[in-house]
């Protein structure tokens, strides 16, 4: 009885994890655009990025592989994973970069904008335009404002 219990927790975990991973569909397909970032220079550097993103293990996660160009070279290679976990009531974004660096944030969703918090006082926020485009700002937070270092613009393929 306990494990006919346990395998009918599993499967409403993984049903709730499956309808919670799904609010992020807007997310999902190939994406190719361009977008700027503010270097330590004070001056912003334009890219190219594309964006590939696919629901996987029966939809209870995100992959998103991201892809950035400058001058014909790879200035950004990236994979993420995206989980509901339920215990803490929230997304989880594990991200990993090719040059080794790797780590899990907090990320939530609100009003249709998908937000993840790589520092305290850094935030991606992820949303679709007017457009129908993917638009993606990054902002750090000094004080109690909000300073944009970072946007991109990406068009659905």
């Amino acid at each position: 009885m306990a494990t006919t219990v346990s395998i009918a927790q599993d499967l409403q975990t993984n049903e709730n994890n499956k309808q919670e991973v799904s609010k992020l569909g807007f997310m999902v397909g190939d994406w190719k655009g361009s977008g700027w970032m503010m270097m330590q220079d004070g001056q912003k550097h334009s890219f190219i990025q594309t964006e590939n993103i696919r629901f996987k293990l029966d939809s209870t996660a995100l992959l998103i592989e991201g892809l950035g160009y400058d001058s014909g070279k790879v200035i950004h290679n990236a994979l993420a994973v995206v989980t509901f976990q339920p215990a803490d009531n929230r997304f989880s974004f594990q991200s990993y970069l090719s040059n080794g660096r790797q780590g899990k944030f907090n990320a939530e969703l609100k009003d249709d904008k998908f937000y993840w918090y790589p520092m305290e006082n850094m935030r991606y926020v992820i949303s679709l335009n007017e457009k129908g485009q993917w638009y993606e700002t990054g902002e750090m937070k000094r004080g109690e404002q909000w300073f944009q270092f970072f946007e991109m613009t990406l068009d659905k393929l």
